[in-house]
């Protein structure tokens, strides 16, 4: 494993933004939670636990997560590859609600497999886009450890169930 951002490798440190955003009108929720962007390298903070405030105003609130890490795995290079494809690259960070009821990143993948599984098990899932530093990472990743599967033509089947024998 490296921490290298250059060459392939399976782990780099990450952190996340979250932003929280007063709502007016609603009689059922008083605030809207959200991850807002990822950025790959370390930063000196309390770790994962306990979030840094960045920024507060009378509307919106923004936290930094730090002490996260993407990594990268032999098995999931196929999910990677179809992530670097689409139009928009992301990263999905999965979120726990801590006692107060602030979502706390306790996961950040590259996989789009990861992710639903993530969010099918009941988990929440915030997506949101790839850093070029994490898309060049996972790409370098991608070209030396995926290998697409050759197509193959199915057998053509007799789908109109002709009698046998004609009996």
């Amino acid at each position: 494993m490296t921490d290298g951002i250059d060459a392939p490798g399976a782990s780099f440190p990450v952190c996340v933004i979250t932003e929280v955003r007063r709502v007016r009108g609603n009689p059922w929720i008083s605030e809207s939670w959200r991850a807002i962007g990822v950025t790959l390298g370390e930063l000196p903070g309390p770790g994962p636990a306990e979030p840094r405030l960045l920024v507060e105003g009378p509307e919106a609130a923004q936290y930094l997560w730090t002490g996260l890490r993407v990594d990268l795995f032999l098995d999931e290079a196929e999910s990677y590859y179809h992530n670097l494809t689409v139009e928009e690259p992301a990263c999905f960070v999965v979120v726990r609600l801590r006692e107060d009821g602030m979502p706390r990143p306790v996961l950040v993948t590259a996989s789009f497999d990861a992710a639903e599984a993530y969010q099918e098990g009941g988990e929440t899932v915030y997506r949101v886009p790839l850093p070029p530093p994490l898309y060049r990472a996972t790409e370098a990743f991608v070209l030396a450890h995926y290998v697409p599967e050759p197509k193959h033509k199915r057998a053509l089947q007799d789908w109109k169930g002709e009698p046998d024998g004609g009996n």
